[in-house]
């Protein structure tokens, strides 16, 4: 029985930043963060993805360095990774996608037969989760958590990357926990206003909502109680790259713990505080200091 087990592509991420000509390349795709921002708070977790024959063997060696299972990660043959490419502007505040090669989707036969674990994450980057995928996930875990990024993203011939609807909504009637930024769950909703799409997300079932707004924070809804998290202000802001996934990976850890929202949010801000300070998944800090920041935004909320 695993804590959290996050299910999309792992990828392979080449992130240009201001002021700087060539990219960095570093191991991408939300389950990364997801998994390694959960595991810095002792988190079991796994991931369930699938990568082509060019993923480098350091990163899955990394990844179990890292106590992340990846008994359910499979390579294929004749199939590449996924990969972006991630070009932020001067202020990091926006960002321009290009997908440039695509895995194979993840089907029925690629999960494996035991899972089970108390929370699992649906995290796709490409499309390569369907409903039928969400199902089968559904009755495998106490808690259904879906990011639907990947399943709004629209990609034209040349890889360029825009914002969609969500062609089957029936996923969100399987999922306890929604989160997303807020250009998504517009997308998602077709609802500009964030009150108005939020409580259109709880209407398909889901207990709580999280808004994800950069550096203002985030909204987290539960069932219908809005709750404003502060961002906790980041000694240097270098990649933004996987915050909002440092943010529920953190917030589920905590959450199947039986921590209250209020507490996992905190958290989860303290976390996404965190991965900004390095470029990739390279810079989570310790458990201690994750806390540490935590209860300065809740000391800082009560005082409030």
């Amino acid at each position: 029985m695993f804590d959290l087990v996050s299910v999309g592509h792992l990828s392979l991420d080449s992130i240009f930043l201001p002021n700087r000509n060539a990219p960095f390349v570093v191991l991408g795709g939300s389950v990364a963060y997801v998994s390694f921002a959960a595991r810095r708070l002792d988190a079991r977790v796994s991931v369930v993805s699938k990568v082509g024959s060019d993923f480098p063997a350091a990163y899955l060696w990394w990844l179990r360095q890292e106590s992340v299972d990846l008994s359910g990660v499979s390579r294929t043959e004749n199939a590449q990774t996924t990969r972006f490419e991630l070009k932020y502007s001067n202020d990091l505040s926006d960002r321009v996608l290009q997908l440039k090669t695509k895995a194979p989707p993840i089907a029925i036969a690629d999960l494996p037969n035991s899972l089970k674990a108390k929370a699992i994450h649906i995290a796709p980057i490409a499309g390569e989760i369907t409903y039928e995928i969400a199902e089968k996930l559904r009755s495998c875990a106490d808690i259904l958590s879906l990011d639907p990024q990947g399943l709004v993203r629209n990609f034209d011939e040349n890889g360029n990357v825009t914002l969609g609807s969500l062609i089957d909504k029936r996923i969100l009637e399987l999922v306890d926990i929604y989160k997303s930024s807020l250009q998504e769950i517009q997308a998602v909703t077709s609802l500009f206003d964030i009150d108005s799409a939020v409580k259109a997300v709880h209407g398909h079932g889901a207990k709580i909502v999280i808004v994800t707004l950069g550096t203002n924070g985030a909204v987290v809804s539960v069932e219908d109680t809005v709750h404003k998290v502060p961002a906790y202000k980041s000694e240097k802001f270098i990649d933004p790259t996987g915050a909002g996934d440092a943010f529920i990976g953190s917030f589920l850890a905590e959450y199947v713990n039986g921590e209250d929202c209020s507490w996992c949010s905190y958290v989860g801000s303290a976390a996404a505080s965190l991965v900004v300070e390095g470029i990739g998944p390279t810079f989570f800090g310790d458990k201690e200091e994750i806390y540490r920041r935590a209860r300065l935004l809740y000391e800082k909320e009560i005082k409030g």
